[in-house]
C-alpha cells in the first residue's frame, strides 16, 4: 500500500515544524508567500496568524495542492489560496508579500540565484525570508544510514542529492546576497526525524519515499520480503516514540534589499 506522502512529511518533520513556525513570526496583517508548500501545513499556520492578511502557497505538485485546499476548507480558513507553479519562474505580483517562507522547498532550485531573485521581486522592501533547509549530507544520519542500508540492494542516491544544496552557509549566503537579500542569518535545528510508528511502517515509508517508481516496480515480486540491511537499521532506531533518526537543519533568515 502506498504511503500517504502528505501525512508522512508532516509526521516526519513534526519537531522541525515547531521551530519553523516560531521563526516565521507571522504578523496579524502580513501577506505571506509559501514556496514549495506541499500539503499546506505551513501555509495554514501562516493564515491563522495573519488574521487580517493572507497566505498564498505555491507548489509544483497538483496532487499535494489538492490536499492542501481540502485541508484549508476543513479548517475553515478563508484567507488562503494555492497556485500550481514553479517559484523559479512563476509570475508573482511585484512587491506584494511581507514574508516569504519555505519549509524544505527551496533546495531543489536548478538556478537558485535566479530563483531567489524572482521570489525577491515579489516581496515588499525589507520583506522577510524564512527558510528551513537541510545541513550537508554528512551531518544527517537519516540520509547517511538509509543510503548505506539501500546500497547492498542495488539502490543508492548519493550525497549529491539536491536536498542538501543549501546546506553550506557560505554558499547559501552568497546565493541570497547575489539575488538581492541582506542580513542573512543561520540558526541550527537539531531534532530527530520520524519514519514510522514501528519498523514495518518505517520500512514501507522508506521504500515508497526513497526509491523511484522503476525501483519499486523491480522490487514488486519480493514486496512481502523486507530488505535485510534496511530492516536491521530500522530495528536499531526503533524507540518508544517510533522509528527516529538524527538530523540537522538550518533556519535561514534574510531581508529583501533589492539590487544595489
Amino acid at each position: 500500500m502506498a504511503v500517504d506522502r502528505a501525512d508522512f512529511y508532516d509526521a516526519e518533520l513534526r519537531r522541525h515544524h515547531q521551530h519553523f513556525r516560531a521563526a516565521m513570526d507571522v504578523g496579524l496583517h502580513d501577506r505571506v508567500l509559501d514556496i514549495g508548500c506541499g500539503a499546506g501545513q505551513s501555509t495554514r499556520d501562516a493564515a491563522r496568524a495573519a488574521k487580517m492578511g493572507s497566505a498564498l502557497g505555491v507548489d509544483v505538485s497538483q496532487e499535494m495542492l489538492e490536499v492542501a485546499r481540502q485541508r484549508c476548507a476543513e479548517a475553515g480558513l478563508g484567507n488562503v489560496a494555492f497556485e500550481l507553479g514553479d517559484a523559479q519562474v512563476h509570475g508573482f505580483p511585484a512587491a506584494c508579500f511581507d514574508l516569504c517562507i519555505s519549509r524544505f522547498g527551496t533546495m531543489f532550485f536548478a538556478h537558485p540565484t535566479i530563483a531567489f531573485a524572482n521570489v525577491g521581486r515579489a516581496m515588499r522592501p525589507d520583506g522577510r525570508l524564512v527558510l528551513m533547509v537541510w545541513q550537508p549530507f554528512a551531518c544527517n544520519e537519516w540520509a547517511l544510514a538509509i543510503q548505506h542500508a539501500l546500497t547492498p540492494a542495488g539502490f543508492s542516491s548519493g550525497d549529491d542529492s539536491p536536498a542538501f544544496s543549501l546546506g553550506d552557509p557560505r554558499v547559501t549566503e552568497c546565493v541570497l546576497t547575489a539575488a538581492g537579500f541582506a542580513s542573512v542569518d543561520f540558526t541550527e535545528v537539531h531534532e530527530p526525524v520520524f519514519y514510522g510508528s514501528d519498523v514495518d511502517a518505517a520500512h514501507e515509508a522508506v521504500i515508497d519515499v526513497f526509491l523511484t517508481e522503476d525501483q519499486r516496480a523491480a522490487m514488486a515480486p519480493f514486496a512481502d520480503k523486507p530488505l535485510p540491511q534496511l530492516h536491521h537499521l530500522l530495528e536499531a532506531h526503533s524507540t518508544d516514540e517510533g522509528v527516529l533518526f538524527d538530523s540537522r537543519a538550518w533556519i535561514v533568515t534574510a531581508h529583501w534589499a533589492g539590487y544595489r
